[in-house]
């Protein structure tokens, strides 16, 4: 019985470890940037290797996914433990985020034919 006990604990410890300390969430980020459709390839690449720099400083918790400029504005999606992180990335890496919201659900054409 106490044998049984102990592998019991044995278990429930080791799944404990192996499960995320916080699960991610996804959020868009809105980021008012004037002139953003207008910035060049090289300005973008630049701008993309300080945020992947302030990414990897920050580890797991946070991951870009992708962005989409618009006019003047770049959208962001990013998975992440908190809105806080979200924020401490923006800071570090020097750029705005004016808006971010988390994501509810996600659709796309196969949900109109019910596919989950």
């Amino acid at each position: 019985m106490k044998t049984l006990l102990a592998f019991s604990i044995s278990i429930v410890l080791v799944a404990a470890a192996a499960a995320p300390a916080c699960a991610q969430q996804r959020f868009i980020i809105e980021r008012d940037m004037p002139g953003a459709s207008k910035l060049s390839a090289d300005q973008l690449r630049d701008a993309s290797r300080g945020s992947n720099a302030v990414l990897k400083e920050l580890g797991a918790d946070i991951q870009w996914v992708q962005s989409y400029v618009a006019g003047d504005k770049i959208y962001c999606l990013y998975n992440a433990t908190s809105e806080a992180l979200i924020r401490e990335h923006a800071r570090k890496a020097g750029l705005p985020a004016n808006r971010i919201t988390p994501v509810a659900a996600t659709i796309d054409p196969t949900t109109a034919r019910g596919v989950h």
